[in-house]
């Protein structure tokens, strides 16, 4: 399994008729041209309309035509490479394969305690080589795995997020957009010869900032893959209902990948599907709500129609600590995702929503994803798996399969063995210290850190990310974005003997 992903064996899950289907494409097609979207970018109004779209530039709205949406999506590559820094972690997103990502969170965790805070750079560095060393896990995110650390102003975080993933992994990496980051973070891939993948950002319902076109134009023009973004919440910045969900969400991602299809015919395109129903009692977003897994399998369905590659992005919990609630909540969107025909998700590491994440976590979602892979690959039925004749030449009690070389030969292929999991028997469990799966992702963190070695960039790339690093801190600094205190702070941190790392 490992870095080539998780391949399905069987037909996809459809929880849609063709009917429904059609119904929702249409839907999506009318508010495109009807109702139209919001991009507060002239640029993009401007080539939108050159292509056919009916522009108001007084309340910035665009309205596309069904006709050029089908055309852009035929043009969307139904699969394509991600480079990564070494070759082997390399992917090729799309088709039946299931990629796993981590899901970051703002904050770490405090183990004993389970209240956030703010992690330390030394926390940054160990919980991206974690992340580095699980089989289960393909590609790193932006943010990942926490929203910054400790003396860094929060324009810098992202970059410096990104950096600590250069520095830390070889897989490869997902940027995001803030601030102008994503001109940083292009010349940072550029200098160490690598690609990521951008990102373009709705603002539902229909809105589209100038940050985030501005961001699709600066990625898709570095001929790099783009990832568009949804994220509404169903019952606030979306309707309701599941069908007008999935209505409104495909609208504002369709959206975005048409003009990434205008700006540059063929870019490689991930659509995301971020959608949550809100929790009417406190306002939120229910992270774990069973209607996630609902959308996330019309979603998977309606865009394999498409032919465009997916990435489910709702892998958050809403439990606070990794317990039974975090489990179930995590299993099933992980499971669905796979069922029905998902190229990616985030799983690893996620403890609550988007504010919390932990390496522990992620150790223990490294199990879950290979549990998941391992369904995926379904039942091998064969002369020698079907097993009739040696099951004839063992016959009936006394008779037993355990010596027999075939029981050698197969058994590790069918079953899936856990790392973490506590799989011992009573007696065994009571005279090993009664331990939980939660102390063996401890044990298994620890032993990671003292024994896995991350790819390290050569001296000429350390060399050039600090560069870049350093010409970003001006850029903000020259802005008015980081103050005199807070870049006394920050030059502090990096006096640190241990610097980048600690």
């Amino acid at each position: 399994m490992a870095l080539n992903g998780f391949a399905r064996n069987f037909r996809p899950l459809d929880i849609l008729t063709e009917e429904q289907v059609e119904a929702i494409h249409r839907g999506s097609l009318e508010i495109l041209w009807v109702t139209g979207v919001r991009m507060e970018h002239e640029r993009a109004l401007k080539l939108l309309e050159q292509n056919g779209c009916k522009v108001d530039y007084g309340e910035l709205r665009v309205r596309i035509p069904s006709a050029l949406v089908e055309d852009c999506l035929r043009r969307t590559p139904s699969s394509f490479p991600a480079l990564a820094r070494d070759a082997q972690n390399s992917l090729m997103l799309g088709g039946n394969v299931l990629y796993f990502a981590p899901a970051p969170g703002r904050q770490t965790v405090d183990l004993d305690t389970w209240e956030p805070r703010i992690a330390t750079r030394k926390e940054y560095y160990d919980s991206v080589t974690v992340l580095d060393a699980l089989s289960t896990l393909h590609f790193l995110t932006t943010y990942t795995p926490y929203f910054g650390f400790e003396g860094v102003p929060p324009c810098m975080a992202m970059l410096e997020s990104l950096a600590a993933r250069m520095r830390n992994s070889s897989k490869f990496l997902v940027a995001g957009h803030s601030n102008d980051s994503e001109i940083f973070a292009i010349q940072m891939a550029q200098a160490l010869g690598i690609e990521i993948m951008g990102t373009c950002t709705a603002a539902p319902p229909l809105t589209f900032y100038q940050d985030a076109i501005e961001s699709a134009f600066r990625v898709v023009q570095a001929g790099l893959p783009v990832r568009v973004v949804g994220a509404p919440v169903m019952g606030g910045s979306a309707p309701a209902t599941l069908a007008g969900g999935i209505v409104s969400n495909n609208a504002e991602v369709m959206a975005a990948l048409v003009l990434a299809q205008l700006i540059c015919p063929g870019t490689r395109v991930l659509v995301l599907d971020f959608a949550m129903p809100m929790n009417m009692n406190t306002g939120a977003p229910a992270f774990g709500d069973i209607a996630v897994c609902l959308h996330i399998a019309a979603f998977n369905q309606i865009f394999r129609r498409y032919g465009v590659p997916t990435y489910n992005a709702d892998g958050y919990p809403g439990s606070k600590r990794p317990d039974y609630q975090c489990g179930y909540e995590k299993a099933f969107r992980a499971l669905i995702t796979g069922l029905s025909g998902g190229s990616s998700r985030p799983l690893h590491g996620a403890v609550y929503g988007e504010l919390s994440h932990h390496p522990v976590q992620a150790i223990l979602d490294d199990d879950l994803a290979g549990m998941v892979g391992r369904f995926m690959e379904g039942i091998t039925v064969n002369d020698e798996t079907l097993a009739i004749d040696l099951i004839e030449q063992v016959g009936p009690i006394p008779g037993h399969f355990l010596n027999r070389e075939h029981t050698r030969k197969w058994w590790k292929h069918e079953q899936f063995v856990p790392r973490s999991a506590d799989r011992l028997t009573y007696p065994e469990w009571i005279n090993t210290g009664k331990k939980s799966c939660l102390d063996y992702a401890r044990q298994r963190m620890e032993e990671i850190l003292a024994t896995h070695k991350p790819t390290p960039l050569t001296p000429g790339q350390e060399q050039d990310v600090e560069r870049i690093l350093e010409e970003a801190r001006k850029y903000y600094e020259k802005r008015g974005m980081i103050s005199q205190d807070e870049m006394a702070e920050y030059r502090d941190t990096m006096k640190s003997p241990g610097y980048p790392y600690e």
